[in-house]
């Protein structure tokens, strides 16, 4: 039974991790050509609004399939199917009554939320307000089909999302720039962005219209299962509801906190240059640079956050149970899933940020790459908060991560404002003040697990063996890149022919160095994306364990 849950916990993290890298994939194959379309300054509008948007969604619903797939999953896991069914029903009440509230706020409150240096990201924000209304409805649907340990349905979900929100953001930043190019240029760049965010309304409204589809689908093996439940205790509606607001709240609020310093620092970095008299115009265009650089660094750290997603349910059952060493378990397999990815990934786009940096967006002077280069380490940093985050939140412990975020929230603010003042750093603070916010989540959430579960980060197999095979990886990258576009950079696609050998021989090094040090089980490999095929090699190289545990 232990052997099924863990591959169930592997396999429910894969669909994610697919779902978000395909996702992540359109994201950045729509977005070059958006930036391009948009111009700098245009993008940088866009990014802006984006990030205030991000962080007004934390309130309204960001967190919500994580915290109704917790407190769906205690239930369930006592086979209280009705009481689990008042969790859902109680749960889109919270979203439209929050989500509507927000989404007026973002309306009214632009010009409180965006400062006078980007006033054009304004009107972008605006036109986002109907997707927060309908993002908090979308996470209650994702949340349920989680707590039955389905991620099927969020991971399609999310991929028919990212294809509708690159069709029509194009089609509309497209239609926008067209239809205001004779306009006033803060007239043309407020427009142009807003005709982009248009693509993120659009995204939700199609993951929803899923997800009730999935749902109406569902509905007959849901009704039976509540139809037999004879345990559920028929909490009243307004237990519910307290319940609800008890959980969420702390939960919301401790990813507002852990995501609100993207936006604090833009707002720092945007103000500041402002007073010290840079160019509005400048302003926009560099933090274009920070919008490449954070589209580039979101893929690794959304891969790294879909394993505490699909943990969370499996850890909150197994703690709701008393058993603590499966709890345990499944933190550790999570934690090696996570770094798995996280620290090539990190490497990599170390070795390899301004060429990758360049293809996809070339309308950079190289500063993205220099961006990326300091705050990767971030990717691998997040993966590890992000474990600890789930982890306490889901053995009842959610307020642990707000304090912790708080705490780091201010430390983030304090380096941010005096590296501005006090250095010539200007956008490059960003990814520093993003490094600090991080280190300080992790060294508290860590000490944290410590006291609450005697819990000792497996750091030999999840950390040291991805890191050691990493190394070779990406000396391996960068030479090859280098040796090969030596010889192509004349020729008119070069940087991508030099790219696809040095990634492509990069990954199969990382893979097979990594099988040979660290000895993995084949069940684990089997449970990731292409993971059969990676047991397929290392049983022909005789490197690889059997399901049995002998080699």
């Amino acid at each position: 039974m232990e052997k099924k849950n863990d591959n169930t916990l592997l396999k429910n993290a894969s669909f994610l991790m697919v779902a978000a890298l395909v996702s992540k994939i359109i994201g950045l194959i729509y977005k070059s050509p958006l930036s391009a379309t948009l111009g700098n300054e245009s993008f940088g509008c866009f990014s802006f609004a984006q990030n205030v948007y991000l962080i007004l969604l934390m309130i309204a619903s960001y967190s919500i399939p994580q915290a109704v797939s917790k407190i769906m999953a205690e239930r369930i896991a006592f086979k209280r199917y009705r009481d689990a069914q008042r969790i859902f029903k109680g749960a889109l009440l919270y979203a439209v009554i929050v989500g509507g509230i927000v989404a007026i706020f973002c309306v009214v409150g632009a010009p409180i939320l965006i400062p006078d240096s980007m006033a054009n990201a304004r009107l972008a924000l605006q036109f986002l307000s109907p997707t927060i209304f309908l993002s908090g409805i979308l996470g209650v649907f994702r949340g349920y089909f989680q707590a039955y340990r389905n991620m099927l349905p969020t991971s399609l979900s999310q991929i028919f999302e990212q294809i509708a929100v690159a069709v029509v953001a194009l089609v509309m930043a497209n239609f926008m720039v067209n239809y205001f190019a004779d306009a006033d240029t803060d007239v043309l760049r407020s427009w142009s962005a807003a005709g982009a965010t248009m693509g993120t309304g659009a995204g939700v409204a199609t993951a929803l219209l899923f997800m009730l589809l999935v749902y109406w689908v569902n509905r007959k093996i849901i009704q039976k299962k509540i139809q037999r439940d004879t345990v559920s205790v028929n909490e009243s509606y307004s237990s519910v509801m307290k319940n609800i607001i008890l959980i969420v709240s702390p939960i919301i609020l401790s990813s507002f906190l852990y995501n609100v310093n993207t936006y604090l620092n833009s707002r720092i970095y945007s103000q500041i240059s402002g007073m010290q008299g840079l160019d509005s115009s400048l302003i926009e265009s560099l933090y274009a640079e920070c919008g490449y650089f954070m589209t580039l660094i979101n893929i690794p750290l959304t891969l790294a956050s879909t394993a505490p997603t699909s943990m969370l349910p499996e850890v909150s059952g197994a703690y709701a149970t008393g058993n603590i060493r499966e709890a345990k378990e499944k933190i550790n397999k999570a934690t090696w899933l996570s770094m798995f990815i996280s620290i090539p990934c990190s490497v990599g786009l170390f070795v390899l940020a301004d060429p990758i940096t360049r293809l996809l967006f070339p309308a950079t002077d190289g500063v993205a790459g220099y961006l990326m280069m300091i705050g990767v380490v971030t990717v691998i940093m997040n993966g590890m908060s992000n474990i600890s985050n789930g982890v306490l939140q889901g053995i009842g412990r959610a307020h642990l991560p707000m304090i912790h975020a708080a705490v780091a929230l201010v430390a983030d603010v304090v380096f941010m404002v005096v590296l501005m003042f006090v250095t010539n750093l200007g956008i490059y603070t960003i990814p520093i003040a993003m490094i600090v916010y991080a280190l300080v989540m992790c060294i508290l959430n860590h000490l944290s697990m410590w006291k609450e579960l005697d819990y000792r980060n497996p750091w030999k197999e999840a950390y040291l063996m991805p890191f050691l095979a990493s190394l070779p990886m990406g000396a391996a990258a960068f030479l090859i890149y280098r040796g090969v576009y030596a010889f192509v950079r004349s020729i008119p696609g070069g940087n991508l022919i030099a790219l696809v050998p040095a990634i492509a021989i990069g990954a199969c090094i990382y893979f097979l160095i990594y099988l040979l040090i660290s000895n993995p089980k084949a069940e684990d490999l089997a449970g990731l994306p292409g993971g059969r095929k990676l047991v397929e090699i290392g049983r022909k190289l005789h490197i690889l364990k059997d399901y049995s545990g002998d080699k």
